[in-house]
């Protein structure tokens, strides 16, 4: 799919951009020739979460704007630890749990980036051209190239210097900015981009290939996914907003963004869909009934984007009969218990709660019960030793927290 206007407007009425090195002359290249970029990822986590959403939309943009991505896996720097946006160091992983995390990531990408055709996109592994670097080389031909006082002038270190900022972590600006010299050098990327806490060492990268390669490079940071309020989103009771299933279940999926605020729905239809801007603006000029089906199209279309049309009809039929009287309540949030379960818990409601996710413990299982915000079939539980009858499990239960926590038990 291509289009006749420079990405560089779309991305900018979207409201992506952010900062960049050489706005004119970025927005100029983009309209005049077909362009290779790159985002990095590390793969810290097993899944990727909607934090990372917005990076990929800007790349699946680019990509069917006729420019060529780089999906760049930081094997590599992974394991030293970026201290952007972080009070803390980051925890180190082994070499076998970034390979099965890059395997993940690369599954989940494949739904809105293509790796076919002439700009398909190339996956590469940054540790392939660090693990190997020998030290003394590494630092007289790239670490004579920074300044201490430049780097510890950048807010992702500032933070971290009155906690201690270690001099493995100091390096991690080098190692993302060898990067885009290895890249650019291999395959003439001329681009980087990415969230805007990443903006130093982008800029780093950027001053690294003019100063040795002695050619034009760029960077330009997207906006983060944040609230009207200016903070991040993507966190749920459960925890993060996960791309995985397996780590968050389809329909809590599909509800998260069903329960976006009013003020942040136009911001997440720009964002993370394709839906054109004039539509988008329409559905989000009217309040009522039409924001309420502006919610209702964010939730299915990221959902679809995400996990597929099936998935998404499911997610959609489930919230439709918890909320709307209609669907099936079979494509609800399920917990099936087998025998030893059953008789571990003693199917106690506390227990239950707290084995289905709805409780972060039992004893916030008990307060919830103690604040009249626990029902079993629309039956308000007042007791917090209550117990779900064995005999029902063969039908199966609903178990319900507030007005929007739900899950179905049933014996298997």
């Amino acid at each position: 799919m291509t289009t006749n206007l420079n990405v560089y407007d779309i991305l900018e009425e979207r409201g992506f951009l952010k900062q960049a090195s050489h706005p004119e002359r970025i927005k100029e290249l983009l309209g005049e020739e077909k362009v290779t970029f790159y985002i990095g990822f590390d793969p810290t986590a097993d899944s990727l979460h909607v934090g990372h959403y917005v990076a990929l939309m800007t790349m699946a943009h680019m990509q069917r704007a006729g420019h060529r991505p780089i999906i760049l896996l930081g094997g590599g720097t992974a394991m030293v630890g970026d201290p952007s946006g972080k009070t803390d160091m980051r925890k180190m992983l082994s070499e076998d749990d970034i390979k099965h995390n890059v395997a993940n990531f690369k599954q989940q990408m494949g739904r809105l980036i293509s790796f076919e055709g002439e700009n398909g996109a190339i996956v590469v592994n940054n540790s392939d051209w660090i693990s190997d670097l020998n030290f003394i080389g590494f630092m007289r031909d790239i670490g004579v190239h920074f300044s201490v006082n430049r780097m510890l002038a950048a807010e992702c270190y500032k933070q971290r210097m009155e906690g201690g900022l270690t001099f493995f972590e100091m390096s991690y600006m080098l190692m993302q900015s060898y990067d885009f010299l290895v890249l650019n050098r291999r395959y003439n990327c001329v681009l980087e981009m990415g969230g805007d806490d990443q903006w130093s060492n982008m800029l780093g990268g950027v001053d690294l290939i003019r100063k040795i390669e002695r050619k034009p490079a760029f960077c330009l940071t997207t906006s983060l996914l944040t609230n009207s309020e200016g903070k991040k989103m993507g966190k749920t009771e459960r925890g993060a907003v996960w791309l995985d299933k397996e780590k968050l279940p389809v329909y809590d999926f599909y509800q998260y963004w069903r329960n976006v605020p009013d003020a942040d729905v136009e911001r997440c239809l720009s964002l993370l869909t394709f839906i054109p801007m004039e539509k988008v603006r329409a559905m989000c000029s009217e309040g009522g009934a039409a924001m309420n089906e502006a919610k209702r199209t964010l939730a299915f279309t990221i959902t679809e984007q995400v996990h597929g049309t099936e998935e998404a009809l499911r997610a959609q039929q489930a919230a439709e009969a918890l909320f709307g009287g209609g669907g099936s309540l079979a494509n609800i949030p399920t917990l099936e218990l087998g025998a030893e379960e059953i008789e571990a818990s003693g199917l106690r409601v506390v227990d239950l709660l707290a084995m289905s996710g709805l409780c972060k413990s039992k004893s916030d299982a008990r307060r919830m019960i103690e604040q009249k915000s626990v029902y079993v079939d629309e039956q308000q539980v007042t007791d917090t030793y209550a117990t779900v009858p064995h005999e029902a499990l063969g039908e199966g239960v609903l178990l319900k927290k507030g007005k929007k926590g739900f899950v179905r038990i049933i014996g298997k």
